[in-house]
């Protein structure tokens, strides 16, 4: 939990009132004319000692962070000024260093010396140094992707295409100890991809949602991108504005890192607890899905594929998470698929197999349902992937083809919702419990996978 409950407050309660529209946050307070904030603060990526506060204002200002050990408020210290500035929409990353690992902080938000106020009082949880120490920590992960928000001046005619906001509220009130944003966590338009402008408005459009700021708040995030935060819809290495789209997620995201210096793009890795996590980028390498198949056709691309190769076979977590916004293992799927790409595909697969790396689980976004695949493979464990989709964006109720064989009975959920994945037991019995909830807080289905299911 990151935001501190206030004395006369039920936490599940505010969030749900906060994420309906009766916001009390000051940046739907104040005046055009002062200084305020219009999105966050959001905890990016959680290190030991040190972490990244992302956050925008409504005009040029001077920003400060004051932050403190929750238990010694007396030690409270402050950020090295920055400057908020039209180039980078009053966006900016604060990074907090010489932290103390495993401690609970909280901090305030400073706007040319005026605090900001919250509802809650927002805070960040360093990682523990548990390594030779203790068990590894139990984790709380939830992910999501599709998140559409209306804009009625720029929609499709008819019904709203985005609905069901509270969803971020009922995200927050789990206490997550990360979020993982699986793609299409904004939605560019017609008139939004067609110039930087545009691309650059509808990013901050969807960040400044009041009914996401109780989850931006909550807990510390990371994310990936599909096609709609790229580009048009299935938006390739053609689209002529990928730099920009590259510029605006790192404006938006605070990830430990993007890319490699001779290789551009969004694909990171981080650990979190004794979990790996391996986030992908399909899109700014990636082929056309209908060009002819080649062997140098694909989606990842030479480059991030033998980084993935070498990073896995780094890791020794009992859990390797691959994030990705396209489906990976799913056979009977749509044209966004890992599948369009045969030889790129089956050889890191078979390569999977080869070498015989444990606890690898597959997490993607895109198809607007939530399912769980299970691969049965010849002489190793099976792979699983979990699709999570859609948050707010429409759910597809049609098209989804019967008889799937990797398909796992009863996972299949046709409407909004998230996926919660927690991590719990001894380092040597790890055991991931997997779950899909929707959008009025209510658990569909849960599934539990051991560490030792996924070893040869």
């Amino acid at each position: 939990m990151i935001l501190k409950r206030l004395s006369g407050y039920a936490f599940p309660a505010l969030l749900i009132l906060m994420a309906t529209g009766s916001n009390p946050l000051a940046h739907a307070a104040a005046a055009d004319n002062q200084p305020r904030l219009l999105a966050g603060p959001m905890p990016g990526y959680s290190a030991m000692r040190a972490t990244t506060i992302w956050l925008q204002g409504n005009r040029t200002s001077r920003v400060i962070l004051e932050y403190w050990p929750e238990q010694q408020p007396e030690q409270i210290r402050r950020t090295t000024p920055q400057t908020l500035t039209t180039e980078q929409q009053y966006a900016a990353h604060i990074d907090i260093t010489d932290l103390q690992p495993g401690t609970r902080y909280l901090y305030r938000v400073l706007l040319d010396d005026e605090p900001q106020a919250f509802p809650l009082e927002p805070g960040f949880q360093t990682q523990p140094l548990w390594q030779w120490r203790s068990e590894p920590p139990a984790i709380r992960l939830l992910a999501g992707s599709c998140a559409y928000i209306n804009d009625a001046a720029f929609d499709r005619p008819g019904k709203p295409y985005g609905s069901r906001y509270e969803i971020f509220a009922h995200m927050a009130a789990q206490s997550p100890d990360l979020m993982l944003w699986l793609g299409d966590n904004v939605y560019l338009r017609e008139v939004d991809y067609d110039s930087r402008w545009g691309m650059a408005e509808r990013y901050r459009h969807t960040r400044a949602l009041p009914a996401l700021q109780p989850l931006l708040h909550s807990t510390h995030h990371y994310a990936i991108w599909d096609d709609h935060d790229y580009g048009p819809d299935n938006a390739n290495r053609a689209f002529p504005l990928k730099e920009h789209s590259l510029e605006l997620f790192r404006r938006y995201w605070a990830n430990p890192a993007y890319g490699l210096p001779d290789t551009p793009g969004i694909f990171t890795s981080f650990t979190f607890g004794d979990i790996d996590f391996f986030l992908l980028d399909d899109r700014y390498h990636r082929n056309a899905d209908n060009a002819p198949e080649t062997a140098t056709k694909g989606m990842l691309g030479t480059a991030q594929l033998a980084w993935l190769k070498d990073a896995l076979l780094r890791s020794r977590a009992p859990f390797k998470i691959i994030a990705n916004g396209s489906q990976m293992l799913n056979e009977l799927a749509g044209p966004e698929n890992w599948k369009h790409f045969r030889d790129e595909r089956s050889g890191f697969l078979a390569w999977l197999g080869e070498t015989g790396i444990p606890g690898v689980v597959f997490l993607s976004g895109d198809v607007h349902y939530s399912a769980l695949f299970r691969k049965q493979r010849d002489q190793s464990y099976p792979l699983y992937e979990l699709s999570c989709s859609p948050l707010t964006a429409g759910a597809r109720k049609r098209d989804f083809p019967d008889g799937n064989p990797l398909l796992v009975p009863g996972t299949h959920v046709r409407e909004q919702n998230y996926c919660q994945l927690d991590f719990s037991g001894p380092g040597d019995a790890r055991l991931l419990t997997m779950s899909v909830v929707d959008a009025d807080g209510n658990l569909k289905w849960s599934r539990e996978i051991a560490s030792s299911e996924l070893r040869n």
